[in-house]
């Protein structure tokens, strides 16, 4: 399998890292050549992850995204949500024919309000049995530093699915896979959004004991939608306390590589949503995911409330303090 990583962030990076330690030579699109000409010289993304370094020979690093795409069986999409249409707008109808996608997007088309399985079918004709998803739960700072991580691939096609997870299995990778592709990419943009109220629940000071209560709630509100949006789509028998769900809700709550934690943290020491955006300096998925889910959740009808709740404080101006007294009379 030829390899091909689109997207130049952090999470590109780990995955990059990961492949070419497993000896894949990778095609690698970055849009900017300035970009292009560090790892090319210095070895290292003088952005993202600067620690870890490549053998520039495994590396074809282009600035044009249809030469990139042209060259690969198996493309890896690793942009931020909110940046697929733009990257993607130019493109040929039929160029993803023959080729198969694996999403590394935790997030949903803010434009369009669908996941990427939905936006390459409606523009490029693109067939769920050629589309995989690549998820955590996993840090992209612990892949850099080489920390056991683990890895979820799903897809409809087993076979290509377990194929794909193979090329990524390095001493301190573990790969799992399953077949639930829409249940991993919506549990995957919840998580954000509880991440980022955990966050908030930091910074306003509340202790371990009332967030180890949130987070619980969190993981069965979590569910909850899950089984409803999911269950008429894929009716197979899905464990939400695997790692891909509950791991990943977990580990983007607790740890302080997460940016989405980071975002709502200083939201809830009284940062506004823009004074936030512009400190982070770093996408926080679940910012956008919260209205899209918001929006997804008119049609599929679940029972939400906490995620509702972060939903007012992000966009309606609901002060994170008393949003927060609300979660507290929902828990249980």
């Amino acid at each position: 399998m030829q390899f091909g990583i689109i997207g130049s962030g952090s999470w590109a990076t780990a995955l990059a890292k990961i492949l070419t330690d497993n000896g894949n030579s990778i095609y690698w699109w970055i849009r900017n050549t300035e970009t292009i000409k560090h790892l090319q010289t210095r070895k290292h993304n003088p952005h993202y992850l600067s620690a870890a370094y490549f053998d520039s020979k495994q590396l074809h690093m282009i600035a044009d995204l249809q030469e990139v795409i042209a060259k690969c069986d198996v493309l890896i999409m690793a942009v931020p949500s909110a940046y697929v249409a733009e990257a993607l707008q130019h493109l040929p109808q039929g160029i993803f024919q023959g080729k198969k996608v694996v999403s590394a997007i935790k997030g949903i088309l803010p434009e369009s309000n669908q996941l990427l399985h939905e936006y390459l079918a409606a523009k490029f004709a693109v067939d769920v049995q050629d589309y995989f998803t690549l998820l955590g739960p996993c840090h992209a700072e612990e892949v850099a530093s080489e920390k056991l991580s683990y890895l979820t691939f799903s897809g409809v096609d087993a076979a290509a699915t377990a194929a794909i997870a193979a090329h990524f299995k390095v001493p301190y990778i573990n790969t799992v896979t399953n077949d639930d592709v829409i249940g991993a990419q919506y549990a995957a943009v919840l998580k954000n959004i509880y991440a980022l109220g955990a966050g908030i629940a930091n910074g306003l000071e509340y202790g371990d004991n009332f967030q180890s209560v949130y987070i619980a709630n969190a993981a069965r509100e979590m569910s909850v939608f899950l089984d409803k949006a999911v269950a008429h789509m894929n009716p197979c028998d899905v464990n939400h306390n695997a790692s891909v769900y509950l791991g990943d809700l977990l580990v983007t709550c607790y740890s302080l590589y997460s940016r989405n934690r980071t975002f709502g943290n200083m939201l809830g020491k009284g940062y506004s949503v823009m004074a936030a955006k512009l400190e982070l300096n770093m996408v926080a998925e679940g910012y956008n995911a919260s209205k899209c889910i918001h929006v997804t959740n008119q049609r599929v009808g679940a029972a939400i409330p906490i995620a509702n709740t972060i939903y007012q404080i992000l966009w309606e101006h609901v002060p994170a303090d008393e949003g927060f007294v609300q979660i507290e009379k929902m828990l249980i």
